[in-house]
């Protein structure tokens, strides 16, 4: 067997040190054409809401994209389910109480409401906080909307809570952002109907009528305000919706 001189094993570690640098760049390049690629494919999904993508969102994108699988659950309740035709029509839910991270915008459409609001929740979610770590994701992330008198139209101003994950409900991270707000929110009982698709002001509110036929007369639930609960980001075409009708107070 060849002995090995120490001569020998400087040199090896000068090789490995070469190597290993190709391979950081390597991973750098890999890294950069990942967030361009991210960044692209966001940039079209936010035309579609008339939404500009600005450049600063690259990294909150890609850590979202890579934590995408680990998705806590809002905390809920079920009271009971009601069929349709032997399908789920819809059910009632009571949600305890808990921390949100707020935000509230009043654009000429919906979608750009509720776009440029997520945007900031997603810098607050990827280290724009107190804790400057990526805090993990929740859903539903709920879009509380109100009706104008009439009932024909939605009133500008969207409310987009982001639920704190379990581990940070008793101290929250506080916001870099000033336009975020933490908000105790009180226990909630709804009544709810999963939607696929789009979320634009015209689906909503045909979602509500659709539901409204479905219960009938009641004076049990709020005329006025909703919740649009989103499980998935807007990049997926039939994505999972449910309509929240607000449980008037016992």
């Amino acid at each position: 067997m060849a002995r090995i001189r120490l001569e020998d094993l400087d040199g090896l570690g000068e090789e490995e040190a070469a190597g290993g640098g190709e391979d950081e760049e390597e991973e750098e390049d890999d890294d950069e054409e990942e967030r361009g690629r991210l960044f692209s494919h966001w940039e079209v999904v936010a035309s579609t809401h008339r939404v500009s993508l600005p450049r600063d969102m690259a990294g909150p994108i890609v850590q979202m994209t890579r934590h995408s699988q680990a998705r806590e659950p809002v905390p809920y309740v079920t009271l009971s389910q009601h069929e349709e035709c032997e399908e789920a029509a819809y059910e009632e839910r009571w949600y305890p109480a808990g921390k949100w991270a707020c935000v509230t915008k009043g654009e000429p459409m919906y979608e750009q409401s509720i776009s440029m609001s997520f945007m900031k929740l997603m810098r607050y979610i990827c280290e724009e906080n107190s804790v400057g770590c990526y805090l993990g994701m929740t859903v539903p992330v709920l879009n509380e909307i109100h009706l104008t008198k009439e009932g024909t139209e939605l009133e500008r101003e969207v409310v987009t809570a982001y639920y704190l994950p379990g581990e940070f409900q008793q101290n929250p991270p506080v916001p870099t952002d000033p336009e975020i707000h933490i908000t105790e929110r009180a226990p909630l009982r709804v009544i709810t109907r999963v939607f696929y698709g789009t979320t634009t002001e015209e689906t909503i509110l045909r979602e509500i009528s659709l539901f409204c036929e479905l219960l009938g007369s009641t004076d049990t639930v709020l005329q006025e305000t909703y919740i649009v609960a989103t499980y998935e980001n807007p990049s997926i075409p039939q994505r999972r919706n449910e309509i929240w009708f607000i449980c008037r107070a016992e």
